[in-house]
């Protein structure tokens, strides 16, 4: 990148960073180094380009032409009322952010066990910084993402959650991120979220984000989650934010001997989108799960990137993600699985479905094995295609009409996914959704929404 360019692209950013460092100098020496050298690669690289093979697909220009502020504290006043519509029922605990940083009068915490922390990741750097120091950093990239490079130099608050040893949660836990997108005002947010579960655990946790305005909104989220020796940790990311918004997310998952992950991603809203989800299965005998929904239509881009790491031997591995795309929608699918040398018995599956609904939408699908190691079994596949005329035509044989037997078979393919996830309240809470998002037609069978398990089970 030229000087030149580079300095007028990056702006924004050096204003930002330039606003936080003064606030950020009371804060350990170690988290003052990541932000520096965070700084200083994402100012070498810039944002990536098409030239960049993990962003072949997707072009970074409407975020980098733009000029972001970070909101001011207190800038939006939100009622209870106001986050009222995204409450999950029969959550442990619901931690709101808004435009990045904790709203402790909208939160809820009362019913969460001993043996759970959470709560904001800024009380926990200015109260106990050392409970983080051997996890907030140690395992993100920043010389090989940008953007996480960005969220490394510019977080201010995010979701600190910690599980104790031994500890069981069946209840979830919400994090939910409100970015107040006003017209006229184009903010952004780096929230980071450290997310630990110690060895014989088992929690479930819920990141959404949501919009409240129809505004520009540039979301730029970092999620670090350590699931340690036998831990059992499944983590579901709901991106509905607004048609103008920006959401680059990063998961990246390190699983200690014998852990068990599941990252489910449903992906809705937003103009630009980009999903990365980096496992990296770092002991023997670890299990992981890759389960996505991505809905697009009018001119969205959704793009997942997923990078499955095998490190230690007898690990096992599925990646499923399905798209459904209208209109002029644009989708990518890149999953990578890299197996390295030592990790034999490794068993890896990856698929990859997606029905067009357009002559216009756009998919494109990179499925990519790496293997450097001789004792393993691998597959992989993508499927593109349209609504099964004959599944169709069997439909409206018994009844229906055209938009509500379309709508039921959409309903059954996003079901694939979404039958993986196995805590009811989350399932539910997704289910709902992802409904509300289907053509209208499928309301003619279901009704107002209600009991869509048994019509999954009924149709998957």
């Amino acid at each position: 990148m030229g000087a030149i360019a580079q300095v007028a692209e990056l702006g924004s950013y050096l204003v930002a960073f330039n606003e936080l460092e003064p606030r950020t100098r009371t804060q350990p020496a170690w988290i003052q180094s990541l932000r520096r050298d965070a700084f200083a690669r994402f100012c070498d690289v810039g944002f990536p380009t098409t030239k960049d093979e993990d962003w072949r697909f997707t072009s970074t220009a409407s975020i980098s032409s733009e000029s972001f502020s970070r909101p001011e504290s207190g800038r939006v006043s939100l009622t209870l009322e106001a986050v009222q519509p995204f409450v999950i029922s029969g959550a442990a605990c619901r931690l709101v952010f808004v435009d990045g940083r904790f709203r402790a009068e909208l939160s809820a915490t009362k019913l969460l066990p001993t043996g759970v922390t959470a709560g904001s990741l800024a009380d926990a750097i200015a109260n106990s910084p050392a409970m983080l120091e051997a996890h907030l950093g140690r395992y993100l990239n920043i010389q090989r993402d940008a953007f996480c490079s960005l969220n490394t130099a510019l977080f201010e608050d995010g979701a600190y959650v910690r599980v104790a040893r031994g500890t069981v949660l069946e209840a979830p836990i919400h994090l939910l991120f409100v970015s107040t997108a006003a017209d006229g005002f184009r903010g952004m947010a780096h929230p980071r979220n450290l997310l630990v579960a110690e060895s014989d655990t088992r929690v479930n946790l819920v990141e959404e984000h949501v919009s409240l305005g129809n505004g520009v909104f540039f979301s730029n989220v970092v999620t670090e989650l350590l699931a340690a020796e036998n831990a059992v940790v499944s983590h579901h990311m709901i991106e509905r934010q607004g048609r103008n918004a920006f959401h680059i997310s990063t998961l990246r998952v390190q699983q200690d001997r014998n852990a068990n992950v599941s990252s489910h991603s449903v992906l809705i809203g937003g103009a630009l989108v980009r999903n990365n989800v980096h496992p990296v299965l770092a002991g023997e005998g670890g299990e992981c799960l890759i389960n996505g929904l991505f809905l697009g239509d009018d001119r969205q881009h959704m793009d997942n990137y997923m990078l499955v790491e095998h490190v230690s031997p007898h690990c096992n591995s599925r990646q499923f993600y399905n798209g459904i795309l209208d209109g002029h929608a644009h989708g990518v699918f890149h999953g990578r699985i890299v197996v390295h040398q030592d990790a034999q018995k490794t068993n890896a599956k990856q698929t990859n479905r997606n029905l067009l609904l357009s002559d216009s939408a756009q998919i494109d699908t990179k499925p990519q094995l790496e293997i450097y190691a001789d004792d393993v079994k691998c597959t992989h596949g993508a499927t593109i295609g349209q609504i099964d005329e004959d599944a169709l035509f069997y439909l409206r044989s018994r009844g229906l009409d055209e938009q509500a037997a379309r709508g039921l078979l959409l309903f059954a393919f996003a079901g694939e996914c979404l039958g993986r996830i196995k805590s009811d309240p989350i399932r539910k809470h997704i289910e709902r959704i992802v409904y509300q998002s289907l053509p209208t037609g499928i309301r003619l069978i279901t009704g107002d929404g209600l009991g869509l398990g048994s019509h999954w089970e009924g149709i998957g």
